[in-house]
């Protein structure tokens, strides 16, 4: 029986894409509404594409109807794979080990809690090896806010294994004070890690229950979150 239910979010928590997601924003951009975006005054970080679309199109005074945020992001998704190629991202520290620790624990569901669109974080996942360690998750399909994701990821883990995983056995890991935040808004544990552009003590003022600098140390990160019990 699964008691315990591990979220990931994906950029800088389990791999850098080197730049990748930011260069086809800009290259959709570009392709598909003839503008030129630098990304310098857009909050990228913990937050969800849907949620960049519409600050980028606020930006440029592009009319956020519907169809020009699906053209928009379709061309997004396009760029991105071959982005990928061409920039020097990377797993970070800890991955692919502790997927494979946690895939080792019979209690223990994994899945993933990420801004990502379900198919860019199917296209950066199988870019760099791990997209079979998760089988479902919630991305920013299911809504633009990031807070609103945690009771998606929770209802389809409880569907995938056929129970109802209680607040305090949901840890969402992410490199964000937003990461904090969405798990807070479902009364989960909260993980932050410092791999990204947030430092340890940023994300301690966020309110984080565990703080790592990274999730190198495996068998170490499973035993103070309590995983293997």
């Amino acid at each position: 029986m699964k008691t315990k239910l591990v979220l990931f979010d994906i950029d800088q928590t389990i791999l850098h894409s080197g730049g990748a997601g930011e260069k086809a924003l800009t290259l959709a951009l570009r392709d598909r509404f003839g503008r030129e975006e630098t990304l310098e005054n857009i909050e990228i970080a913990g937050k969800t594409d849907k949620w960049i679309a519409h600050r980028i199109f606020e930006s440029h005074g592009i009319d956020p109807t519907p169809d020009n945020v699906e053209h928009f992001l379709d061309g997004y998704l396009g760029y991105l794979k071959s982005e990928l190629g061409r920039n020097n991202g990377r797993l970070l520290p800890g991955f692919p080990e502790i997927l494979h620790a946690l895939a080792a624990l019979p209690n223990v569901a994994v899945g993933l809690l990420t801004g990502n669109l379900r198919r860019g974080a199917e296209i950066k996942l199988g870019h760099y090896g791990v997209l079979d360690h998760f089988s479902f998750g919630a991305f920013a399909d299911d809504s633009h806010e990031r807070n609103q994701l945690g009771p998606f990821a929770q209802k389809r883990a409880g569907e995938a294994h056929g129970t109802e995983f209680q607040p305090g056995n949901i840890f969402i890991i992410g490199d964000t004070p937003h990461d904090i935040a969405c798990a807070k808004a479902i009364h989960a544990r909260s993980v932050g890690v410092a791999t990204g552009r947030y430092s340890r003590a940023a994300l301690e003022a966020a309110g984080a229950d565990f703080v790592f600098d990274d999730l190198a140390d495996t068998q170490g990160v499973i035993r103070i979150l309590g995983l293997a019990g």
